[in-house]
């Protein structure tokens, strides 16, 4: 006796009965479409902002640049107050770029050495006023880690600088000649010490939210607690330590106050990251701001430009690395 075992199947839709799509924006409630439209425009928004900084910077860059009788990307002067005006970013450029560099090598394994031990070692009444306390630093105005760094983290460097020139001054980069260090690896150690907390409380959060699931089969093969981290934590986290990192890296790219309290600008690019000298954008202009005339000011707004672009694309590589570990990870 042939059996053949029933197939169960959907009763065909009425003809008269509205799609499953019209059904559900029949059934949107008038508070989820209002919820829409603000979110909506939110986003609408935030892009007509940007649009509109961009498109400021850019016309009031273009006058400067018209007067400029310099190369403004290879020019190591500023003297855009000057008749004719010769300016040029070679030098905040390369301050910019190294001293935030210096800070991202220094802060980011500290950052996550201190969230794993929040998340996953220290016991909970530990954790609990260090994490109060790391939240805590991130408040911290600049101008108190600009005055903090004048007075106090400059005259006690001089050790590590000596130490520095005894045992890596061959290199050139560590050769330190004596003086006071308002350099730009001064400025890079307190951008360091100024991301740290940004970068520490968003990898602890990141850290909190693996899977509990993942750890405890870690753990029921016989892992160690170093190896549920490097197995489990680490590579859910990855992304997230990410986007921290590029938090931190804004900040340190940004940073007007303290940069400008600690560093000795001048425009000369030094061998020796050790040696007084060198600036940033951002230190640049907020120092000359006030006394620039109408193209001096216009030069700082160039300047700033530049500062956006290389802002915008620091986060847009950010966002490619994120999205290309999801497709690695999915």
């Amino acid at each position: 006796m042939d059996i053949t075992p029933a197939t169960s199947a959907a009763p065909p839709p009425l003809s008269g009965a509205p799609a499953p799509a019209e059904q559900a924006k029949s059934a949107t409630r008038p508070g989820d479409r209002i919820f829409l439209g603000f979110s909506r425009g939110s986003g609408i928004l935030l892009l007509v902002i940007m649009a509109a900084i961009a498109a400021f910077l850019a016309v009031r860059a273009v006058n400067a640049l018209s007067h400029n009788e310099g190369n403004f990307f290879t020019t190591f002067e500023w003297s855009a107050n000057s008749t004719p005006p010769v300016f040029g970013i070679a030098v905040l450029a390369f301050g910019t770029v190294v001293s935030s560099l210096i800070a991202m090598l220094i802060a980011v394994p500290v950052a996550i050495g201190v969230a794993l031990f929040v998340s996953h070692y220290a016991p909970r009444k530990l954790a609990t006023p260090l994490s109060y306390v790391i939240d805590l630093l991130a408040a911290v105005p600049s101008i108190v880690y600009g005055l903090w760094g004048a007075l106090f983290l400059v005259p006690h460097l001089g050790g590590l600088y000596s130490w520095l020139n005894d045992y890596l001054g061959w290199t050139g980069i560590f050769a330190y000649h004596d003086g006071a260090a308002r350099s730009l690896f001064t400025i890079g150690i307190l951008l360091a010490i100024m991301i740290l907390p940004i970068v520490t409380s968003v990898s602890r959060e990141v850290f909190l939210q693996t899977p509990r699931m993942n750890e405890e089969a870690a753990l029921a093969l016989g892992a160690t607690r170093w190896e549920v981290i490097r197995m489990s934590v680490l590579p859910f986290g990855r992304s997230g330590v990410i986007s921290a990192s590029m938090l931190g890296l804004g900040r340190a790219l940004g940073e007007t106050m303290a940069v400008a309290t600690v560093l000795s600008p001048s425009f000369l690019i030094n061998t020796s990251l050790l040696d007084p000298g060198g600036g940033t954008f951002a230190q640049n202009i907020a120092s000359s701001f006030k006394e620039s005339g109408e193209i001096g000011k216009d030069a700082l707004i160039a300047s700033g430009l530049v500062l956006f672009v290389l802002t915008l694309l620091v986060n847009g590589a950010a966002r490619m690395i994120i999205a290309r570990r999801k497709e690695y990870t999915a």
